[in-house]
């Protein structure tokens, strides 16, 4: 029996491959307010909250300016756009297979919340996990990933030593050591850690059979 029964996942890059859904739609943004991003709207922009990548793109903090161009990317994202979020091959049924084990799933999210639960909404994954966290589930939103890990740890009364989080970036293996957690990196992502960037008590699974063999038998 696996020592990590509750399973927090990232979902960018870790369980569905969102990327040209988003940039679509950052696209769309762009081009509704009639203004050139600074740099390239491509998949290396993917992963970041919405305002933090509306700055990059940007190169302003403007609060006017990011107003405006959120509200263009949530109208394009929010109605048709998630609707080109495709699962990574074999993650579906990685998740059953979990869920049927036992395992407590949660998903920890830089995305908003409403386009997260209309995705697993989308993909048949909503009854798979207990709670669903996001930066923007309160007002003022959470700061960042770690300080949400750590919410939803209290909230749900989870002792960090049966938990696991599982995500494709060095933020999400950050964000895990400053809540205690393991990190398990999911390297078949878009955002997929390198060796040289992993810290050495990192692990990593290169694919989603892979991943729930280790959480099935460690």
């Amino acid at each position: 029996m696996s020592a990590h029964r509750h399973i927090l996942f990232d979902l960018d890059g870790t369980l569905i491959d969102s990327a040209p859904a988003i940039l679509a739609s950052y696209r769309d943004s762009f081009a509704a307010a009639g203004r050139e991003p600074v740099r390239p709207i491509d998949a290396s922009i993917v992963g970041p909250a919405l305002t933090e990548t509306l700055q990059l793109l940007t190169g302003s903090t403007d609060p006017a300016l990011m107003e405006e161009l959120a509200g263009h990317f949530k109208a394009s994202y929010d109605s048709t756009g998630y609707l080109q979020t495709a699962a990574y091959e074999g993650v579906s049924d990685m998740l059953s297979q979990l869920a049927a084990s036992g395992l407590h799933l949660a998903i920890a999210t830089n995305k908003r919340l409403h386009p997260t639960q209309l995705i697993l909404q989308h993909l048949g994954w909503s009854a798979y996990f207990e709670a669903v966290y996001a930066l923007d589930m309160i007002t003022p939103r959470l700061p960042d990933k770690a300080t949400m890990i750590a919410r939803l740890l209290a909230e749900r009364s989870i002792p960090r030593a049966t938990a696991v989080y599982i995500g494709d970036r060095s933020e999400d293996g950050e964000s895990a050591d400053a809540n205690g957690l393991a990190f398990i990196a999911a390297t078949w992502g878009y955002g997929s850690l390198q060796p040289a960037h992993m810290a050495p008590h990192w692990r990593a699974a290169s694919s989603p059979q892979a991943l729930a063999a280790t959480l099935m038998c460690t």
